[in-house]
């Protein structure tokens, strides 16, 4: 019996023609992923404008069931009530506040926002402490803050203005707000000082109280009292300041020089407006 024939073998790839092979799959990922990081972080800013024009929304509506009153913006503890337009306090503990969304869905605004949890977090912010991180965390619940010239403060306003910015108007009405396109409501605040959803700032002392966020390539989304939400692209290295959730930042009251204030003065010309520029506000 002759013996069987196979046929021909199909030469295998040499070493060099694998290595070729994987040097332009490394190449070709090389070009893509940027691309494709870029593509992830504009829906995440998408996603983000969205949820502050949703805010701002809700909180025109909460205007228009309130005879035009803000929903209260209190500092601190004070917080803890359903009157205020969040319940949480965050900070780079475990404490429950940072992760409990019922904090901020029973809260003043939660009724005119469909009690959606996932608005008031911008989807790039991700940022935890260790002990979070250890404790299996994913995010803390809340991105955003309301200006501080918004809205009933408490004791910082029982005079009728804000003793913090004591010569800027305190908008307790929206229609004490002279130009709504360009007073802003709510804003990403970078995750070393948001606190207390107040976003504080003060006109008189030329240096960062709470800073805001950054996330999309050195912008933030800001949403105004008109019902609009914008990105707005910072221009100073003081407010592009680089995530320190381990505490190891020094945010806080940092005094600004005359050549790196361009973002701290945008902050306060759309924050409010001094008292002797415009009528009165109403409260």
């Amino acid at each position: 019996m002759p013996p069987r024939e196979f046929p021909p073998r199909p030469d295998a790839f040499t070493l060099v023609e694998l290595l070729v092979v994987i040097a332009v799959t490394g190449i070709l990922a090389g070009l893509l992923l940027p691309s494709l990081a870029r593509a992830k972080s504009q829906a995440h800013g998408a996603f983000c404008q969205n949820n502050t024009r949703q805010l701002v929304l809700g909180c025109l509506m909460y205007c228009d069931d309130n005879a035009g009153y803000f929903p209260y913006n209190m500092a601190g503890q004070a917080v803890h009530t359903n009157i205020n337009w969040a319940m949480d306090v965050l900070d780079w503990e475990t404490d429950a506040d940072n992760t409990n969304t019922a904090l901020l869905t029973q809260a003043a605004l939660g009724p005119y926002v469909a009690r959606a949890c996932a608005i008031y977090r911008c989807p790039s912010d991700a940022v935890l402490s260790t002990i979070q991180r250890s404790a299996g965390w994913l995010n803390r619940a809340r991105s955003y803050s309301m200006n501080a010239s918004v809205g009933n403060a408490g004791e910082y306003t029982q005079t009728g203005v804000n003793i913090n910015n004591p010569d800027y108007i305190q908008f307790f009405k929206l229609s004490s707000v002279p130009v709504a396109k360009q007073i802003f409501i709510f804003t990403e605040e970078h995750p070393d000082t948001i606190y207390d959803g107040y976003f504080l700032n003060k006109a008189y002392d030329n240096e960062w109280v709470r800073l805001p966020a950054s996330y999309h390539n050195g912008n933030a989304n800001i949403s105004f009292a008109d019902g609009h939400a914008e990105v707005h692209h910072w221009q100073n290295a003081s407010t592009l300041v680089p995530n320190e959730p381990d505490g190891a930042a020094n945010l806080v009251s940092t005094y600004l020089p005359p050549g790196q204030r361009t973002d701290f003065n945008w902050i306060i010309a759309h924050m409010s407006v001094e008292t002797d520029s415009a009528p009165p506000s109403a409260w």
